[in-house]
């Protein structure tokens, strides 16, 4: 059996959210192991993108209910849940928003719909509904919507093209706050560890898309007091 996007061996843990005495801005990385980490990658592309954005002296803190990640890592907060599909996040993330307030959120989730074959058909009206509930918790807050990356299985890889090819249309129709990143056309099979879950280099290339898109839009990337419009999403 081909392994659904979970692993046994994540070593995230729920922890308190973290304080709100940093001044940078704060991104909340969302999703399932993808943003989690592959057991043999802690942290996923959260290290790459942390390092980039660091670099470029950009100050900034990811937040989320879970930690984990390597020691290289400077910010260790995540919500990547292991095995969980758009409703599943949908069913709590209202309340990690609440709980951590982010300024931006990087939403890359839809892969275990397709891996676990859950209403395959349905899945982007499951996504916008994800996407509209997030928007009502943090008006303010960019978004950041990704498609899924490939997969070798040819079954499932159909599955992620009708979901993906639906992505582009639905963020369209969000406002001016929602964003469209294409980590389908960022990776390659090539780029996989166990044919689900990225490798290295797929964690890089990976950290280079979303960084990329933050770049695109300058409030993502600042504190919410420093933004020149902090009024409700049209």
């Amino acid at each position: 059996m081909e392994p659904l996007l979970s692993t046994s061996t994540s070593t995230s843990t729920p922890t308190p959210p973290p304080t709100r005495d940093r001044p940078g801005a704060r991104v909340m990385p969302l999703g399932d192991s993808i943003t989690d980490g592959h057991a043999a990658y802690p942290g996923g592309y959260r290290v790459a993108l942390w390092k980039r954005l660091t670099a470029e002296q950009y100050d900034i803190d990811f937040v989320g209910s879970m930690t984990n990640g390597p020691a290289d890592l400077g910010a260790l907060h995540h919500e990547g849940h292991s095995g969980w599909r758009i409703d599943q996040l949908d069913a709590h993330v209202g309340s990690w928003l609440r709980r951590s307030e982010p300024h931006t959120v990087l939403l890359l989730i839809g892969t275990n719909d397709v891996n676990q074959n859950y209403d395959i058909d349905h899945a982007p009206t499951r996504l916008s509904a994800l996407i509209d509930h997030i928007r009502a918790a943090a008006p303010h807050c960019e978004l950041f919507v990704s498609t899924v990356p490939p997969q070798p299985d040819p079954v499932r890889e159909r599955g992620i093209r009708s979901y993906n090819a639906a992505i582009p249309q639905l963020i369209a129709q969000k406002g001016p706050r929602v964003h469209l990143v294409d980590m389908w056309a960022a990776l390659t099979t090539a780029d996989l560890a166990d044919g689900v879950h990225p490798s290295r280099a797929g964690h890089e290339k990976m950290a280079a898309a979303w960084y990329q898109a933050l770049r695109t839009v300058p409030a993502a990337l600042a504190p919410l007091a420093e933004r020149a419009d902090t009024a409700p999403p049209r």
